[in-house]
């Protein structure tokens, strides 16, 4: 399972605005919206679930990465949004750092597979400190899926 087979190409912000977990979250969930592969209606609806997933334990997995995920039953295959931000922002990591890059994962209710391959898909990539800070230079989203579509084909 690559990146690129989840991603959704017009859901990628270099420049978050958000300085909450909680403004992240719904400017992550508005880049699906926006890429139109979540339905405008289902926004709260997806904030609601991760917000829960949330509250289970911090998704943020440390060195300056975060991966709020959670399965709905309004989307029909696995799909993510990546921001990032310049500035960081808390997000309950583990390490007590700021998150710089997200990835904001919406998996249909019965991918359990899916889902875990790609939260350790993303895991395993950003582990990588000259990718995580490569991501965060990337001053555009065509620098991004650059950058994306190279690991991709590196890790196979």
């Amino acid at each position: 399972m690559k990146l690129s087979d989840f991603l959704c190409k017009k859901a990628i912000a270099v420049d978050l605005k958000g300085t909450t977990k909680k403004d992240v979250v719904q400017e992550l969930i508005g880049l699906l919206v926006e890429g139109e592969v979540v339905d405008k209606k289902d926004k709260n609806k997806i904030f609601d679930v991760i917000m829960a997933r949330e509250e289970l334990g911090s998704t943020a997995i440390g060195q300056g990465v975060a991966i709020p995920h959670a399965k709905f039953e309004g989307v029909d295959k696995l799909i993510a949004s990546l921001g990032i931000s310049k500035n960081g922002v808390d997000f309950d990591s583990l390490d007590g750092e700021p998150a710089h890059v997200f990835f904001l994962l919406v998996a249909p209710m019965d991918s359990a597979g899916p889902h875990l391959k790609a939260l350790a898909r993303i895991s395993r990539l950003l582990k990588d400190k000259f990718f995580r800070d490569s991501l965060r230079a990337a001053e555009n989203t065509k620098a991004v899926l650059k950058l994306i579509a190279l690991e991709d084909e590196r890790i196979g």
